[in-house]
C-alpha cells in the first residue's frame, strides 16, 4: 500500500493489532482529532512517546505504531470523549506533517509482519504455546490473573498478538516486540520472554523447574 496521511496519538502505552486500548480524551487537540476519525470512520495511529509527556506539548516519538479504529464513543456535556478502539495494522512513520492542525499527523506506510522460515516458525509457535500456557496456569495460581483463557490460538500470528498483549513488560520491552523484523523474531523474542516470567512466577511461588500443574488454557 502506497504512503497516506495518518492522525498520531503518542501515548506511554504500545498497542498491537487486536488490542483494545480505551481512552478518555480531554484535551482540545485530541477532541478535535477524534471528532474527525468518527466523522469519517477513519483510524489514528499509536506510537510510544520516546521523550515527552502525553499531556501539554510535543512529544518524540518511536517510529513504528499501530493504526486503531474507534468501535464505541461517548461524547460528555463538557465535551470530553471516552473511547473505546481496536488495534488494526502495525505502520511505519515515514516523515511528520508540518501544518496548523493541532495534533501530530503523519505520512505512514502499512508494515504488515513478515513471516520468516516456515518450520522455524511452527516449532516456535509449538513451544511459545506450551510455555505460554504453562505462564498463565502459574499467574492465576499466584492470584495475579483472574481472568480466564480456555484455549490459545494455533495460528501462529494469532498466538504472537495475543502474547504481545497479555505479558506485563515496560513499554520499551514491548516496543521492541511490535518493531520485530518477521513473525519468527517476534515469536522467538517472545518465548525467551514467557520462559523468563515463568521462572520468576516460580520462584515466587516456591516451585522449582520441574514442578507441574494442571494447566487451566488448551491449544484449540
Amino acid at each position: 500500500m502506497a504512503p497516506y496521511e495518518l492522525p498520531l496519538f503518542p501515548l506511554r502505552t504500545v498497542l498491537f493489532p487486536g488490542m483494545v486500548l480505551p481512552l478518555h480524551i480531554f484535551e482540545n487537540r485530541y477532541r478535535r482529532m477524534i471528532d474527525l476519525c468518527l466523522r469519517e470512520n477513519r483510524p489514528f495511529g499509536v506510537l510510544l512517546i520516546r521523550e515527552g509527556r502525553e499531556v501539554g506539548g510535543p512529544a518524540v516519538t518511536y517510529r513504528t505504531g499501530t493504526s486503531a479504529y474507534i468501535t464505541q464513543s461517548e461524547v460528555l456535556a463538557d465535551g470530553r470523549i471516552n473511547i473505546l478502539s481496536v488495534g488494526y495494522q502495525r505502520f511505519f512513520l515515514q516523515e511528520e506533517v508540518q501544518d496548523r492542525r493541532p495534533y501530530q499527523v503523519g505520512i505512514v506506510e502499512d508494515a504488515p509482519l513478515g513471516t520468516g522460515n516456515e518450520t522455524e516458525i511452527e516449532v516456535l509457535a509449538n513451544k511459545l504455546a506450551q510455555e505460554l500456557w504453562h505462564f498463565l496456569t502459574l499467574l492465576q495460581s499466584s492470584g495475579q490473573y483472574p481472568l480466564k483463557i480456555d484455549t490459545i490460538p494455533e495460528d501462529a500470528h494469532a498466538l504472537a498478538y495475543l502474547t504481545a498483549i497479555l505479558l506485563t513488560l515496560r513499554p520499551e520491552e514491548k516496543q521492541l516486540l511490535l518493531e520485530a523484523h518477521d513473525l519468527q523474531s517476534m515469536l522467538a523474542m517472545q518465548w525467551q520472554i514467557v520462559r523468563r516470567e515463568s521462572g520468576f512466577l516460580r520462584y515466587g511461588l516456591g516451585q522449582d523447574e520441574t514442578s507441574d500443574s494442571s494447566p487451566s488454557v488448551s491449544m484449540n
